[in-house]
């Protein structure tokens, strides 16, 4: 819906509804029940009529003067006679209509019935109505004029799509206009993290402010600026925070609402989108989802020249970037698939910046625990550097979805307060899925999940690069029968050796149940599935093979390579043969590490046979301490001795989130 002013925003106009229609129809009906007063009429001849009178059976009449038409109002004795099945009831007229001859001889044949006494009744003398006629001529046409104009104002968007309103205002812009009276205001008070996106936000609506302190040196104002990133890492959230800093209109329009299923809608919205906006200019338009309408053109060759959505992309071009001038108007879009939209929208010119709201890393982490903890009733359990390093990975929406499923686990537990324990529990069910204490488990199933977790928790306790572990629990939850928690190590930069150690710890499980059960089942599905993964991406990605050293078949231009690969078939058979002398290797590694620890292993199986949850301590007090600390542990206990804990939390920071680590350990 367009708005043009901001009157009209807080204006609530009449809406039509289509019970409105169910309305008029039902007041039609009552209508025609008035009228005809519940009566039932048959029309007779003068002589006929005649007849009944004499009978004695009419005991009323009405005359309309001014069109001769009588009206005899039966007896319910006669009445039974004309219309069969009749039954006296209560405000129930039988009536015989007729045309009478004159006024003058209707006159005397009254004053011949009076003396014979066949009528005693009264005579009344009306002029007729043609209300009745009018209405069962011309109301249903009446309803069908009303019910087209109320459809076309559906159609055409009501009332509130402008002008006339109707079906030729389908093309008219649907975007939102919010100013500086709008009520629910975000300000950048309200993002927490996302530091740099947020100074180059500023500097746009600086741009806006102040347009004359960058002009004056020559400097021309950006067209447009791109937010990339993942869901929910608040791209929607900066969008509305501009809204709410700067003091210009600004529009607010998703992607899919230019595509509609008339011919050249799209393309006609655009138009009345950038020009509201220059109506308006200096001014905001905020293009949400823009992938849904700036995919890149010529990839569906069957829909050829004539495909809607292309012609809305090379309308939305022209606007952008054309021989038109749209001084004052800046356009921000988001979209969490840049590698599908088109080049020229990408061009500079059109989008001059393109802004990366990354995942939040872990001093992020900690501002949006401490935005969203606002509204949250907490004692003083909770730790937020410790929800913070539990959380890696988490964008902004899962951190409030944290928060508020720990609400809803202590209000569900009767607590006054949200304690540390809600927290744990919320971060649990939200990676791994709910506990399902009722699913049965044979004695031996659990005996095998206990042994398999039990490997992965003695592995990675003896590795250099394995995670710290957290917990580990054979208590099924989610699609997972066991799961083991870690503390991941944040960093942008994976050496070979690290995923040589996370490849081991995967394996555990598989090698732990091949060695001490004497057999091997499904429950490692999901290690294999990732160990394999991992392998493939360090021969074909990363370069890390021994013998294809430094060759990588990645394609970041998101492009892929469609049904032919970029290497022979020999070189295939030479990749498969790596990945299996990698997982080979690893899985021999895990073997003589839990040969080396076998008591150790087997003392945690049955502790967590006995508990079926156990944590860092219990695994500390078995193997003793870990011979390796982690970049965030070392942080964390420079942390407790010097009690500067945002300088910590700072450097913890620079050493970022790895690409797309997860913190836990699931086995299905």
């Amino acid at each position: 819906m367009a708005t043009n002013n901001n009157n009209n925003n807080n204006k609530k106009g009449i809406r039509f509804n289509i019970f409105w229609m169910y309305g008029l129809i039902a007041l039609a009906m009552f209508s025609i029940y008035v009228l005809n007063d519940n009566k039932l009429t048959e029309k007779v001849s003068w002589s006929e009529f005649e007849q009944w009178v004499n009978k004695g059976g009419v005991t009323r009449i009405t005359v309309y003067s001014n069109s001769n038409d009588a009206e005899g109002q039966l007896s319910d004795s006669l009445a039974a006679v004309v219309f069969k099945g009749y039954k006296p009831a209560k405000g129930s007229h039988a009536i015989i209509e007729t045309q009478i001859p004159s006024t003058d001889k209707f006159e005397e044949k009254v004053e011949q019935w009076r003396k014979s006494g066949v009528f005693k009744g009264e005579i009344d003398y009306q002029k007729s109505s043609d209300l009745g006629s009018i209405f069962w001529y011309f109301g249903p046409i009446l309803l069908l004029i009303a019910f087209y104009f109320i459809m076309m104002r559906r159609m055409g968007g009501g009332s509130g799509s402008g002008g006339m309103g109707g079906i030729f205002n389908v093309g008219r812009s649907r975007a939102t206009l919010f100013d500086q009276n709008n009520k629910d205001k975000v300000t950048f008070n309200d993002v927490a993290g996302l530091a740099e996106a947020k100074v180059e936000i500023a500097e746009i609506v600086d741009f806006l402010k102040n347009p004359q302190h960058y002009t004056e040196l020559g400097g021309k104002i950006p067209k447009g600026a791109l937010l990339v990133g993942p869901p929910g890492t608040g791209k929607t959230l900066l969008a509305k925070a501009v809204a709410g800093e700067a003091n210009v209109p600004f529009f607010s329009m998703s992607g899919s609402d230019f595509v509609e299923m008339f011919v050249g809608v799209g393309a006609s919205r655009v138009r009345d989108l950038f020009r509201q906006a220059k109506e308006k200019a200096p001014c905001i338009v905020f293009i949400d989802e823009i992938d849904a309408v700036g995919r890149a053109r010529g990839r569906n060759a069957n829909m050829g020249g004539n495909d809607e959505r292309e012609n809305t992309l090379n309308q939305l071009l022209t606007e952008m970037d054309g021989f038109g001038s749209n001084s004052g108007v800046i356009i921000l879009a988001a979209t969490n698939r840049a590698d599908i939209l088109d080049k020229a929208l990408l061009r500079a010119g059109r989008f001059d910046r393109q802004i990366y709201v990354e995942l939040p890393e872990l001093s992020d982490r900690k501002e949006i625990f401490q935005v969203h903890l606002r509204k949250v009733k907490t004692d003083g359990s909770v730790d937020l550097d410790l929800l913070s390093r539990q959380t890696p990975g988490f964008s902004g929406a899962d951190i409030a979805n944290v928060c508020n499923e720990a609400a809803l686990i202590a209000a569900r537990r009767k607590k006054q307060a949200v304690q540390r324990q809600d927290f744990m529990d919320a971060i649990d069910r939200i990676i791994g899925g709910l506990e399902k204490k009722s699913k049965v488990i044979t004695e031996e199933e659990r005996r095998s999940i206990a042994y398999h977790e039990a490997g992965h928790a003695t592995v990675s306790w003896h590795l250099r690069y394995a995670d710290p572990l957290i917990k580990v629990t054979i208590v099924p939850r989610g699609k997972a029968l066991g799961a083991a928690w870690y503390l991941p190590e944040e960093r942008q930069i994976e050496p070979k050796q690290a995923l040589l150690d996370k490849i081991c710890s995967l394996l555990a499980g598989r090698v732990a149940e091949d060695m001490f059960l004497g057999f091997i089942d499904t429950g490692a599905l999901n290690d294999l599935e990732r160990a394999t993964k991992m392998a493939y991406a360090m021969v074909t990605f990363y370069g890390m093979s021994d013998q294809l050293p430094n060759i990588s078949y990645y394609d970041s231009s998101g492009q892929e390579y469609g049904f032919t690969k970029p290497y022979s078939e020999t070189r295939a058979q030479a990749i498969d043969a790596e990945v299996q002398s990698i997982i080979d290797g690893q899985y021999e590694r895990a073997r003589q590490i839990l040969e080396q620890y076998a008591h150790g292993h087997h003392e945690l199986a049955d502790l967590l046979q006995q508990r079926e949850v156990i944590y860092t301590e219990d695994a500390e007090r078995i193997f003793g301490p870990r011979q390796w600390k982690s970049r965030t542990e070392e942080i964390m206990a420079s942390n407790d001795e010097t009690k500067d804990k945002d300088n910590a939390l700072e450097i913890a920071a620079d050493s970022g989130d790895e690409l797309e680590h997860i913190n836990k350990d699931i086995d299905q």
